[in-house]
């Protein structure tokens, strides 16, 4: 089992907006997709800092529920264009955690 940590940086300014597009459709969605969303944040020091966290069992879950979220015609079409808009993208940071034996997130 394994976490996904990603760090977001939105375009100056528009973190409310993110964190509502992503409580309202981005979230659910992914759920809705059989993505296990651990949690969601906000940067208490860098007013356009997100992050949220994922789990996974094993790298072929991983690859399972990418392709349902990623490969499906409402992310490409419909979500994904308003994620570019919101973002800034190429600052996005992803790190792979695996919690220690006596983590609570075991």
């Amino acid at each position: 089992m394994f976490y996904e940590i990603r760090r977001y940086w939105t375009k100056p300014g528009r973190r409310d907006e993110w964190v509502a597009y992503m409580e309202s459709v981005v979230l659910p969605y992914q759920i809705e997709q059989g993505m296990s969303v651990t949690g969601s944040f906000i940067d208490e020091q860098d007013d356009d800092a997100y992050l949220w966290i994922r789990r996974f069992d094993d790298e072929q879950d991983r690859e399972r529920r990418y392709a349902a979220v990623y490969e499906n015609p409402r992310w490409t079409d419909e979500i994904a264009p308003r994620v570019h808009e919101l973002l800034d993208t190429d600052r996005t940071v992803v790190t792979r955690a695996i919690p220690t034996p006596v983590s609570a997130l075991r």
